[in-house]
């Protein structure tokens, strides 16, 4: 867990983290927007962090950045090296733990964007919109919302605001868009978003 808001909150955005499926099995779409979102990070001179892995999205991702010129750092855990497949192109540190790779990536970037993917995917942004929730960090979230693809989470995210057990503010600390020319945008919106959520509500 991040000790402090105060330094990320300062930082330029130099890196941006991807969270996404490592499925092959899934449509085509995601694949290209996963290659796409790649390549324009690197004509934005913005470092691409991922979780290493050759295979889904992650492995388009990570292809589309190092054929368009970009700097990438992939960061795997030591038991699925083999699974995911690392990239050889691009350089990889790997680590012990899903523990030390989440932090790692955490630590290493300074906005995140958020592809379709399935339960690891939704495991690594719920700690991350958790941390922010608790305003332990100020770094931009923002989701690729292809198709539609995360509506029923945020339809879930807005049923505990109903319900009272999440504060209206925390809609406004993460963005959505429907496609990937959108995103470099957003994150500038969200980097220059300042406001403070009141976690005295419910905690």
């Amino acid at each position: 867990m991040p000790d402090s808001v105060s330094a990320a909150a300062q930082r330029p955005i130099v890196s941006v983290c991807i969270y996404c499926g490592s499925s092959d099995a899934v449509d085509q779409r995601y694949k290209d927007e996963a290659r796409q979102l790649g390549g324009i990070l690197a004509a934005g001179n913005l470092r691409l962090v991922y979780g290493g892995g050759g295979v889904g999205l992650m492995g388009e991702a990570a292809r589309g950045a190092y054929e368009a010129g970009g700097k990438v750092l992939g960061i795997m855990p030591q038991f699925l090296r083999t699974k995911e497949r690392l990239l050889d192109e691009v350089e990889t540190i790997v680590v012990q733990s899903m523990h030390e790779r989440k932090m790692m990536m955490f630590e290493e970037a300074d906005a995140f964007v958020v592809l379709p993917g399935g339960v690891g995917t939704l495991e690594e942004v719920i700690e991350l919109l958790s941390w922010r929730r608790l305003d332990l960090h100020k770094k931009p979230i923002i989701f690729l919302n292809s198709g539609g693809f995360w509506q029923p989470f945020f339809d879930l995210v807005d049923f505990t605001v109903g319900k009272g057990f999440t504060p209206e503010a925390f809609r406004r600390t993460y963005k959505s868009v429907d496609t990937v020319e959108e995103v470099l945008g957003a994150i500038e919106d969200l980097a220059s978003y300042d406001e403070e959520i009141d976690t005295r509500r419910v905690l």
